[in-house]
């Protein structure tokens, strides 16, 4: 069967039996939030700056988008003082099966919540919405057809004319045989997000490259038990793409964002105090266990903010 990397990726991946219908992330590939418990604090000095901005309201959301198992949840429900954890209303939205021993407190959901007044949160979703792959022939930019069985690729058709001009301004193709991935469903998929914050602060945090920096090849991934493996889409390995965080971004401030900030997950997380900083040497004098339990805690910390790993990662920041 030939299909459009995009029907063909919505298929493997969220459709009968698709792949994450059956699996957890976890399982598959390395996140920030399996990588560190710091993660989740960070996430909840985040949560509590979107409280104050917000003069700390009767009700506060904390939204995860593409939630997993539910552990950074979890982790920053543990974390919260009361005085903050009290008043939180706590969403995960995934659409695989909700977990055993999750907390009672997290909503388990298929979908958005319709409002939200506080803090949502897509830590790697984006990257995983399904999206159309082109390539530039002499005759214009046409769609990669792609075999669902053996991932064997063809040409296809033209473009339809919103996804020619999502190209010819995010992601101009420079020479023939040049390939990129149409963005355009990411967009839509933040600006759903934007239109529900009614107050506070959306965050995506994900793989990204910027319009001036797009690899000329395109980023289309898979992955399987923990290793890259050549994207098939036939529902056994992750499909992925780095995302456009620059056209989200400006999708976000059609949806009505009142401002932006894109940066990188090191310099997000070190303003919110994960430094990676060693400890003093002298600790391992007076208290060897807790220099060791700091030193842990510190590589935990250096893995997240790493320029060529997670801390390379793109933060798009949006406030409502």
């Amino acid at each position: 069967m030939w299909l459009t990397w995009r029907a063909a990726t919505e298929r493997a991946l969220y459709g009968e039996e698709g792949f994450y219908l059956r699996e957890r992330p976890s399982g598959h590939f390395r996140t920030s939030v399996s990588a560190s418990a710091a993660f989740a604090e960070a996430v909840l000095a985040l949560l509590a700056e979107v409280d104050a901005d917000l003069g700390a309201p009767d009700v506060l959301d904390l939204v995860d988008i593409g939630a997993g198992d539910g552990a950074l949840l979890s982790h920053v429900l543990s974390l919260a003082k009361p005085a903050l954890r009290d008043r939180l209303r706590v969403t995960a939205v995934e659409l695989s099966s909700r977990p055993e021993g999750l907390p009672e407190r997290i909503t388990w959901s298929r979908s958005l919540p319709t409002d939200i007044t506080g803090l949502a949160i897509a830590n790697e979703w984006l990257d995983n919405v399904p999206l159309d792959v082109v390539e530039q022939t002499p005759e214009g930019p046409r769609l990669i057809m792609v075999n669902v069985h053996t991932g064997e690729e063809r040409l296809g058709g033209p473009l339809r004319p919103a996804d020619r001009a999502w190209l010819e301004r995010w992601w101009p193709l420079s020479r023939v045989g040049s390939r990129a991935e149409i963005g355009r469903p990411r967009d839509q998929a933040w600006a759903s997000v934007l239109v529900r914050l009614t107050a506070g602060r959306a965050i995506a945090v994900d793989y990204a490259h910027p319009v001036d920096n797009r690899p000329l090849h395109g980023t289309l991934t898979g992955y399987r038990d923990g290793a890259v493996v050549t994207p098939v889409p036939d529902g056994t390995c992750d499909i992925t793409a780095h995302v456009a965080l620059d056209a989200c971004a400006d999708a976000g401030r059609r949806a009505g964002a009142s401002s932006t900030g894109l940066s990188t997950q090191r310099d997000a997380l070190r303003e919110l105090g994960i430094t990676g900083a060693r400890p003093p040497i002298d600790l391992a004098r007076v208290d060897p266990r807790g220099y060791l339990r700091a030193l842990a805690r510190a590589s935990e910390e250096g893995e997240l903010i790493d320029p060529s790993g997670l801390g390379g990662f793109g933060w798009l920041s949006q406030r409502r």
